[in-house]
């Protein structure tokens, strides 16, 4: 057990006198030791400060170089770009509310028209840019709607969305896709992510449908049932909870059998 000892305390016996040199000496031992790391640390630093020195000169040009590029070289190509997709816009536009010559419309969205750019030139020529990436997504689009359903897919797996709406849209689409190319396993799996990537009323409730749908054709009614019974309990009021007990009785129904 350790004792305290009073200020100015002086050692008696022969073997306190020894625990007090030891103790001393321990000490002293530690402040070598420190004193020799730190004269190494610095003896590191004076022989290496000439390569320290470029490291954080090269981070720098680093930082530097991509505040540069950003501003003086990806923010007017993005301007760009998007002003080189406004027609191709339009024209996308202009199909989805046609009641004819839909497949004409998408076809100029894709390849443009009057000397404008369409989707496709976009990705082409502002590779990397926001406005390419978003053009992957109406190119995607384009050619679901044209029952081209093999580029449909190519072009919505190079679409990268972070938003609430168009993430999960292009994920369940290319489930669309897969549907009809008669792949429903793989519909069902892009059904399943998309209905999982976002929680909102719109695209959830749709995608978990889908999958419940796509699931009673695989034969696969328990999959089905929980797809139909998470829209009833978390969307009751959505388009697809309003007939949902239909389904949910098919599918019991069915697993029963």
């Amino acid at each position: 057990m350790a004792t305290y000892k009073k200020r100015g305390y002086k050692p008696e016996t022969k073997q306190e006198k020894q625990n007090q040199v030891e103790e001393q000496s321990t000490t002293a031992e530690v402040f070598n030791t420190l004193d020799e790391s730190a004269s190494k640390t610095e003896d590191w630093v004076i022989s290496n400060q000439k390569y320290i020195f470029i490291i954080i000169g090269v981070v720098a040009a680093v930082v530097l170089g991509y505040l540069g590029f950003n501003e003086f070289v990806a923010k007017p190509k993005q301007t760009e770009a998007m002003n080189d997709m406004y027609q191709a816009q339009k024209y996308y536009n202009d199909a989805i509310n046609a009641t004819t010559e839909k497949d004409s419309l998408f076809n100029l969205a894709l390849n443009g028209g009057e000397g404008k750019f369409g989707m496709l030139d976009v990705i082409s020529e502002y590779s990397g840019t926001p406005a390419a990436n978003m053009a992957n997504y109406y190119a995607g689009m384009a050619y679901l709607n044209m029952k081209d359903y093999k580029n449909a897919i190519a072009f919505l797996s190079d679409f990268s969305g972070e938003d609430e709406i168009l993430a999960p849209m292009a994920k369940g689409c290319i489930g669309d896709a897969f549907v009809q190319l008669n792949q429903q396993e793989d519909a069902l799996s892009y059904y399943e992510a998309a209905a999982k990537m976002r929680s909102n009323e719109f695209t959830t409730p749709m995608f978990l449908y889908k999958a419940g749908l796509t699931a009673m054709d695989l034969g696969k009614t328990e999959v089905a049932l929980k797809h139909f019974k998470a829209i009833k309990e978390n969307y009751p009021s959505s388009k697809e909870g309003t007939n949902i007990d239909i389904f949910i009785g098919k599918a019991e129904a069915l697993a029963s059998n």
